[in-house]
């Protein structure tokens, strides 16, 4: 799994083999120390312009806090 320049991957490393083409919800934290969430789109309601909504699963959040030694 590739890092993407200027983010440190917090999640996705537990998955194992069933996520080897980088599809699975992650967490992410940047330079800045900001996180960056990838996952499935929510379309439970429309987000304002220029926002978008994932949803995650609770463990993904459970394991970022462990990586960040929280």
């Amino acid at each position: 799994m590739a890092e993407k320049p200027g983010l440190t991957r917090l999640t996705g490393r537990l998955y194992g083999p069933n996520c080897d083409d980088d599809d699975c919800p992650n967490l992410y934290r940047t330079e800045n120390r900001t996180i960056v969430v990838q996952g499935d789109l929510y379309d439970g309601f429309k987000a304002p312009a220029g926002e978008g909504l994932v949803e995650i699963p609770e463990h993904v959040l459970r394991e970022a806090v462990r990586a960040l030694g929280w």
